[in-house]
């Protein structure tokens, strides 16, 4: 864990293996990582603003849960931007297949739920 750490500090670390890749997919790669990145500031703003701005929900401290789960869903996709940055652009440079990933489908799935708690929070207040 902390040598796959290490490579996403240390450029020459990356560049000591394998050749250049032909530039476009390296700047295609730096594109996907950006595009991950503005994901998890979103998630981040978005549990901000969960916290500050959504009223009391009727079940209790599910604003909280809401606002919490969206700051560590936006860490954890800014991590994996970064990560899955680095493997790709190992992988590219040696010549092998790039790293398939699970991820996209994972956080789906949690913000879909995510949403669908918040339609069942909605109903709930609208009901209520």
């Amino acid at each position: 864990m902390w040598e796959s750490i290490r490579r996403w500090f240390d450029p020459r670390e990356l560049r000591s293996v394998g050749s250049p890749p032909d530039y476009r997919f390296s700047l295609a790669n730096e594109r996907t990582f950006l595009a991950w990145l503005r994901t998890g500031l979103a998630l981040v703003a978005g549990g901000l603003a969960a916290a500050q701005f959504l009223p009391p929900l009727p079940l209790v401290h599910l604003r909280e849960i809401l606002a919490v789960a969206l700051l560590l869903l936006g860490a954890t996709v800014s991590i994996r931007a970064v990560d899955h940055w680095a493997r790709t652009e190992r992988a590219m440079r040696l010549g092998e297949e790039l790293p398939a990933s699970r991820f996209p489908a994972v956080l789906s799935l949690v913000v879909a739920l995510g949403a669908l708690a918040l339609v069942v929070a909605v109903l709930l207040r609208g009901a209520g």
